[in-house]
């Protein structure tokens, strides 16, 4: 009979069947459904290889962009990209991208951070317009103020394209401004007389073991008529402003979904879009 020592068997259960080290990695929130380790980063942080080597998926969302200030577009959604990458040992950093602050009185909202991993990165979304200025360009595009025909001129200035356009004011009073662009669609384009632009749906992912949609737009405000609703995966709906029969103010976009943020009317202020989110997943078993 042969007898092994225990550092071979040890040894042995350290390898797969071709050949390589099992893998193993830490960082993040880690959980695991069915045969998927997942590691969710919903703050900066390392992803860490500690051995071997395995092809992983990844998402990545960068922050939405907030409301516009004074007769605010809503913000544009963060970047959403997903892929894949074939990892060896060694440190990664994750970047996870804040959402942009609301713009005050005439100004418009500040854009969404960057997110990155390995080498890609999901830009932030695009502030939200004020009046007659167009939203800010991003991962999505803001929608443009109430008295702005440019929102729709918003195309995602990153390559390769991440989202959608921000949608178009109504260019003129009684009418209201454009929803934030999301990842599945532009922003909605603002009623002269009626409904402010709502924000562009995002793109629903099932990385994380259950599907949950990412990155819609903000939705526009509006001060005579009803505001937009923001986008599916976490836009801010937009403010009803004091000249509507029944004010409405405006909200953020949901944290860690990079959803733009409603924009803002008297007498209510612009809100901030939500935070970005990167998760990575591989199957270990």
């Amino acid at each position: 009979m042969t007898f092994r020592r225990w550092s071979d068997r040890l040894y042995s259960a350290r390898r797969i069947g071709d050949g390589s080290q099992v893998f193993n990695a830490t960082g993040g929130t880690i959980t695991e459904v069915g045969s998927y380790k997942i590691h969710t980063f919903t703050s900066s942080g390392t992803f860490s290889v500690t051995a071997g080597t395995k092809e992983i998926e990844y998402l990545i969302v960068g922050g939405g962009g907030g409301g516009g200030g004074y007769l605010g577009g809503g913000g544009g959604a963060g970047g959403f990209r997903t892929g894949t990458a074939t990892l060896t040992a060694g440190d990664l950093s994750v970047v996870v991208g804040s959402g942009g602050a609301g713009g005050v009185g005439n100004n418009v909202g500040t854009s969404g951070g960057s997110s990155s991993f390995n080498g890609v990165t999901a830009a932030g979304g695009g502030g939200g317009g004020f009046s007659t200025t167009p939203g800010v360009n991003g991962g999505s595009g803001g929608g443009g103020g109430e008295y702005s025909a440019a929102g729709a001129g918003n195309t995602p200035s990153t390559s390769p394209s991440q989202g959608n356009s921000g949608g178009l004011g109504a260019n003129q009073s009684n009418g209201g401004a454009g929803g934030g662009g999301g990842a599945d669609s532009v922003g909605g384009t603002a009623i002269v007389s009626g409904a402010a632009g709502s924000g562009g749906a995002g793109k629903a992912s099932s990385i994380s073991g259950t599907s949950v949609t990412y990155a819609g737009g903000g939705g526009g405000a509006n001060y005579s008529f009803a505001g937009g609703s923001g986008g599916a995966g976490g836009g801010g709906k937009c403010a009803s402003g004091g000249g509507n029969a029944t004010p409405v103010a405006p909200t953020a976009g949901t944290a860690n979904t990079g959803g733009g943020g409603g924009g803002g009317t008297s007498p209510y202020s612009a809100q901030a879009g939500g935070s970005g989110i990167v998760i990575i997943r591989y199957i270990f078993q």
